[in-house]
């Protein structure tokens, strides 16, 4: 047996915040104050944020989590429960929420309370900016780590990938992927920032101070039939001892599981595949994310996959949530790239962004409050993509003669993946009959007979519906863990759980102490669990019953889809729909919720900080915001039916035009049978609203940046439902300037090969036609300013030579081509007539293009006629 020492004292002594951080939940990698160059996000802003929503680096990183992660009363509220479970946790916390704070130094006391106010901003652009590979390897970049917090094995060299377990540069260059870059500030290329592991610092979530302590390490017991974890499970040492703490001789994966996405990832095929090699995947994984990845990557499959540079784009976190988009990556007139990595980052939280405006406006939350109108609409975009994310990470595929509905994760994780406390997924179907009568619905979700300040509380009517299958993982504490804790003083009637109904406490902790040898009571005690009591979550394609057994992300129990020793899981659930007599059709919706009411109502419940502590109303105050931004009502992931039943089907517009003008553009589009129509910028297949507009078909997009690229997409609507996107179209708003065809006036003729639907026409250039020959002319039209092509111009061609004439061209394709065609006319059978053979000259006259003055420059090409 062992002894927790002060970090229990300090529980049973009252206190809830330590000034020196334990040696238990100490970790390698950079520590604070060792890096004293991090700049705020708002001074990066300054050239990567103002110039084009759609596209720019600093408006959407402002809509995500990470860039939230510090304002996060979630974070906040389980904070309040972490350090009084264990006094001093918080480090782990506000390590990953709060980087740029912790890493100055400002993560103690550790209940926050040293924060200051730009610390709100999470995961700061400096942060990733800075992010060295742990395992040193790169002969030039290498992060500050100083004996004992060297983030690898000092024997194999694996690196600590984990934890936000960060390297960081100490240099004052700032670190990214472009050798190029044409930047205003010091700059290194950065090969690591591309690599499947990068993300992976701060994705696996380890408890180091379960994995010092726990007799079983907090891993699962798969992992220790082979497996071994080194640490002493002895006290906090003063001065503090690290030669055998678990965070300081293991890699993170192997103990004190709290999150696993990035060993999910690790574990599966997709972590080692190319996006080129999208063509051949299993057909029922060839749409959804992938499909998206590979349609951004690819242009929709008219370029390489892979990155500008040559390097191998390979499915990952980075390729998923900051997909490769077209644009600039500031404000200084750098070269436009075709892949600019969106700063997109959102996972599947649409909720809290509300909850954040919410406490925002009522001056309650804890940190970061004051949000400005731009940091408003960045979450409201957030809000947004973060919905696309979930539309694209799971497809449904009915079978009617077997009454089965099969649900494909399209994700490189476990669906649903992230960190799983109140998270869940399940199967909500409507059943009816011929009338549109609803016979029953399993997995419903409403009312359930709670009200909380006056609110009725929503939540899965029946947890325990044999006919509702709900995904999520469930972690929890075990007997002879929770007899120890018991021993060293924990109270006994420390509640693990409640009556979600009437708010009782359901189990404590001295009832599981008591209970045979095995058991385990599930709890929302983050820093106290050692044990994943339950995870039913859909694996991701190719997961290795191995390697996940390894890095401790095996399903619970491990002999779900289909794994099991030597083998790989599914990366789908196949369920057996149960028909109520008389129904002739469903409809079936996969529903995700990011915060359930038993999570919400734990944090509240839970939180007996003293009154007057820094973290005293962190449960209350989300529980209100809970209860009064929805209560995280599920979105609906996927859906399909059963039968003949009726689904939402409002006609997809057609885009016509996109026109600029100067900061503007003005966009049309077919009239569809809908009550309406939204218009949106499109992102590399995401989507950034720009307007509800109404029953109108057109709509001008104004206050924009000239020479920016804006590009279009809209859906129609009826009620609650809403087409699909229709086509895109791309526009440059610009002053009236230069339209500049750059002297690539050509000439050629179009040549056809092959038959039927293989026929195919190919345009020759040439200058040397003869008589009777269709002389095709062509001018490639562009700005002068950011050499981008424009569109919808015309240009206007004299022709002169023995003969003059005037073509005009139709207008100009996405790419600036504008094509004209002069036919010449053969002489007749006695020789006469016809066009006069000879030299001629074509020359540029005219440009017109909205919102655009031509150059005047005039181009010329010869060519002649035999």
């Amino acid at each position: 047996m062992f002894i927790l020492g002060l970090a229990v004292l300090s529980i049973t002594g009252g206190s809830f915040a330590a000034n020196v951080v334990p040696s238990s939940i100490d970790q390698p990698g950079t520590q604070p104050q060792e890096v004293g160059n991090l700049e705020s996000p708002n001074k990066c802003d300054n050239c990567h944020g103002g110039y084009n929503t759609a596209t720019e680096p600093a408006f959407n990183w402002r809509g995500s989590m990470m860039a939230n992660a510090g304002r996060d009363p979630i974070f906040w509220a389980t904070l309040a429960i972490a350090e009084q479970d264990f006094d001093g946790a918080g480090d782990l916390c506000i390590r990953c929420h709060s980087t740029a704070g912790w890493l100055a130094g400002r993560s103690t006391p550790t209940d926050g309370s040293g924060l200051a106010a730009g610390d709100a901003d999470g995961v700061e652009c400096d942060f990733c900016h800075k992010m060295t590979d742990p395992s040193n390897t790169d002969p030039v970049l290498k992060g500050i780590m100083k004996e004992p917090f060297v983030a690898n094995d000092p024997l194999s060299g694996e690196p600590f990938y984990g934890s936000g377990m960060s390297s960081l540069w100490a240099g004052s260059e700032k670190l990214g992927p472009y050798s190029d870059a044409d930047a205003r500030h010091q700059f290194m290329e950065n090969d690591f920032i591309r690599s499947v592991d990068f993300c992976g610092t701060c994705h696996d979530v380890s408890n180091s101070a379960v994995g010092n302590l726990a007799h079983n390490y907090g891993a699962q017991s798969e992992f220790l039939a082979t497996e071994s974890v080194v640490a002493d499970g002895l006290p906090d040492d003063s001065p503090k001892n690290y030669a055998s703490k678990a965070s300081f001789n293991n890699p993170p994966y192997k103990y004190g599981v709290v999150e696993r996405t990035f060993s999910e990832y690790k574990a599966g095929l997709i972590s080692k595949t190319p996006v080129g090699e999208f063509v051949n995947l299993p057909a029922d994984l060839k749409s959804g994310a992938l499909k998206a990845i590979y349609d951004a990557a690819t242009d929709y499959g008219t370029k390489d996959a892979n990155y500008e540079d040559g390097d191998v784009r390979y499915y990952s976190c980075q390729t998923c949530h900051m997909r490769p988009i077209f644009g600039q990556g500031c404000n200084k007139n750098p070269p436009f790239r075709s892949d600019l990595p969106l700063h997109d980052m959102t996972g599947g939280n649409y909720w809290m962004p509300e909850a954040i405006k919410y406490l925002d406006g009522l001056s309650k939350l804890r940190l970061g409050g004051g949000l400005n109108d731009t940091q408003m609409a960045a979450l409201d975009a957030g809000i947004l993509r973060a919905k696309e994310q979930l539309n694209l990470a799971a497809t449904l595929v009915v079978d009617y003669n077997s009454s089965t509905v099969k649900i494909v994760n399209h994700t490189g994780h476990k669906l649903i993946s992230g960190y799983p406390e109140g998270r869940r997924m399940w199967i909500k179907t409507t059943w009816m009959d011929d009338g549109g009568k609803i016979l029953r619905v399993d997995g419903d979700y409403g009312e359930i007979g709670v009200i909380v300040n006056g609110v009725n509380v929503r939540s899965i009517k029946n947890l325990g519906d044999p006919n509702t299958k709900i995904y999520e993982a469930h972690y929890g504490i075990d007997q002879q863990w929770a007899a120890q804790l018991v021993e060293l003083g924990y109270p006994n009637n420390l509640a693990l759980s409640y009556d979600r109904n009437s708010g009782d406490v359901k189990q404590n902790l001295g009832e599981l102490a008591l209970s045979p040898a095995g058991t385990e009571f599930e709890t929302f005690h983050f820093v106290l669990n050692n044990v994943v009591h339950k995870d039913n979550r859909i694996p991701p394609y190719g997961m290795d019953y191995e390697t996940a057994r390894k890095r401790n992300a095996l399903p619970v129990p491990a002999d779900q889809y289909g794994g099991g020793p030597g083998k790989q899981y599914d990366y789908y659930d196949t369920v057996a729909l149960n028909p109520p007599s008389g129904a002739t059709n469903a409809v079936i919706e996969l529903l995700y919720q990011p915060t359930s009411w038993e999570y919400i109502q734990f944090l509240d419940l839970a939180n007996n900080q003293p009154v007057g502590s820094f973290l005293e109303n962190e449960g209350k105050y989300m529980l209100e915001a809970w209860l009064n931004t929805g209560m995280a009502e599920p979105y609906v992931m996927a859906s399909a039916t059963w039968g003949n039943a009726q689904v939402c089907d409002v006609p997809i517009p057609t885009l016509q035009a996109a026109t600029p003008g100067s900061t503007e553009v003005t966009s049309n589009w077919t009239t569809v049978a809908a009550e309406g129509y939204n218009l949106f910028y499109d992102q590399s297949g995401k989507a950034q609203l720009v307007a509800n507009v109404g029953a109108s078909t057109t709509f001008t997009d104004t206050g924009l940046t000239n020479g920016q690229e804006y590009c279009y997409k809209v859906t129609a609507y009826a009620g609650t439902c809403e087409s699909g996107f229709s086509n895109i179209i791309c526009a440059i708003p610009n002053q009236p300037g230069q339209a500049n065809t750059e002297a690539t006036l050509s000439t050629g003729r179009y040549e056809t090969s092959g038959k039927g639907k293989t026929q195919v026409k190919t345009f020759i250039e040439t200058t040397s036609f003869a008589v009777g020959d269709q002389v095709i002319v062509r001018s490639k039209v562009l700005d002068e300013t950011t050499g981008l092509p424009i569109p919808n111009a015309t240009v206007t061609v004299d022709i002169s030579g023995p003969e003059s004439t005037t073509v005009v061209t139709g207008p100009s394709g996405s790419d600036g081509i504008a094509e004209a065609t002069w036919s010449t006319q053969a002489a007749n059978r006695k020789g006469n007539g016809g066009t006069t053979p000879g030299s001629y000259v074509a020359t540029t006259t005219d440009v017109s293009a909205a919102g655009y003055d031509w150059d005047g420059i005039e181009s010329t090409i010869q060519l002649t006629l035999q």
